[in-house]
């Protein structure tokens, strides 16, 4: 079929305001429309496409198939128990790592870590967000102790810690496996793992970003263990450095594929790169300039639309900006994270979002949206609803 026959096909198919202007569109509209799978280079030409509008209408007709008009937000709040990192030197986009004397390193006691969470207690917090850096000493006995404590200090709150790569460095500290690291935090109340870590799979990206990071089978395995514990877990992308497009495509294939084995995954987030701070950032001559709102926007919906076993995706209000964040909710999203309170990790990357924001605040970005906002807990589960 020629592609003006394929695009009139399109247009008799469609709601109005699903019409590419881009021809490169038109198969990959036919696909989604027809609840097709999307290939590697169906992607890449989401990817390479600049028709922003169609992607997104695309994007918001498979997220309202799966969600509505809800968008769920959390009452959380991130802990970051030490920013000591034995990977300082090798990750050139990470502005948050410090050496064990470098000026601002820090690790929290438990009594610190502690005093820190009770800092949430003039609003309700349901999750504990709690990941750091790779420190040379900690061992699984300090994580132990800080989720039980975490849980009887605040009894119902849910736990969400550790990154893969945290997950294995604490394996080669203890001379164990993985599953047993994963079964002693899961007995300690862990309930679901974070995404961080992920970066970019791709072997030539990692030798330029993070050398020395566990590489693509090693991080999804982490997963898969995690997967077959019980243990759900988030999956992310960094993305806006030295990636390419099929750089990008290909990591979404590995995370796709992964889901098709375990199911798992609870939501894929897309993370933009903050370049200040860091010497990625000096070396690209990036300082003071983040990702464009239409590559956030883009990565947002090519997630949701090449991630079709995947319930949902989030936009991280943090990095790319509460408007941004709003509008995304008509671009395939249906998570607009959640209060978070203090983070740490992108503001010292040159985030200028605030640290948290209110339950308020965020439920007003989503009813002035047009959606429906659904407080959720660590699982999806819905809690409640305005």
């Amino acid at each position: 079929m020629s592609g003006a026959a394929n695009g009139t096909a399109i247009l008799s198919r469609v709601v109005e305001d699903i019409a590419p202007a881009d021809a490169r569109l038109f198969r990959v509209a036919d696909r989604v429309l027809a609840g097709e799978r999307l290939d590697r280079d169906d992607a890449i030409a989401l990817f390479d496409s600049h028709d922003l509008l169609a992607i997104g209408a695309l994007a918001d007709r498979v997220n309202r198939a799966k969600n509505g008009d809800r968008v769920f937000l959390c009452a959380n709040q991130h802990l970051n128990p030490t920013n000591v990192c034995i990977l300082r030197t090798t990750c050139t986009f990470c502005s948050f790592a410090r050496t064990p004397k470098e000026d601002g390193a820090y690790t929290m006691s438990l009594e610190e870590a502690f005093h820190e969470a009770s800092l949430a207690r003039d609003t309700p917090v349901r999750e504990f967000h709690i990941v750091g850096g790779l420190h040379p000493k900690l061992r699984v006995s300090y994580y132990e102790d800080l989720i039980r404590g975490l849980k009887e200090r605040h009894p119902g709150v849910e736990i969400k810690a550790l990154t893969a790569v945290e997950i294995a460095h604490l394996a080669r500290i203890e001379k164990s496996s993985v599953e047993d690291v994963l079964l002693r935090l899961q007995e300690a109340g862990l309930e679901t793992l974070p995404g961080g870590g992920a970066e970019v799979f791709s072997r030539g990206v990692r030798k330029t970003i993070a050398e020395r990071k566990l590489v693509a089978e090693e991080w999804l395995d982490v997963h898969r263990q995690a997967h077959g514990l019980g243990i759900r877990s988030n999956c992310t992308l960094l993305y806006g450095h030295v990636e390419t497009h099929a750089d990008r495509v290909d990591h979404l294939m590995l995370l796709r594929e992964l889901q098709d084995e375990t199911g798992g995954f609870l939501a894929y987030i897309p993370l933009a790169y903050h370049p200040d701070g860091n010497e990625l950032g000096e070396q690209l001559g990036r300082t003071g300039t983040a990702t464009t709102g239409v590559d956030d926007l883009k990565n947002l919906a090519v997630g949701r639309l090449f991630l079709d076993n995947f319930r949902h995706v989030k936009t991280h209000w943090i990095m790319n900006t509460a408007k941004v964040s709003q509008v995304a909710l008509h671009f395939g999203v249906d998570d607009l994270e959640g209060t978070v309170r203090r983070e740490r990790i992108y503001h010292e990357a040159g985030a200028s979002t605030p640290e948290g924001m209110t339950f308020a605040e965020i439920v007003r970005l989503i009813r002035d949206a047009g959606k429906r906002p659904v407080e959720r807990n660590v699982h999806y589960e819905e809690v409640r609803e305005w």
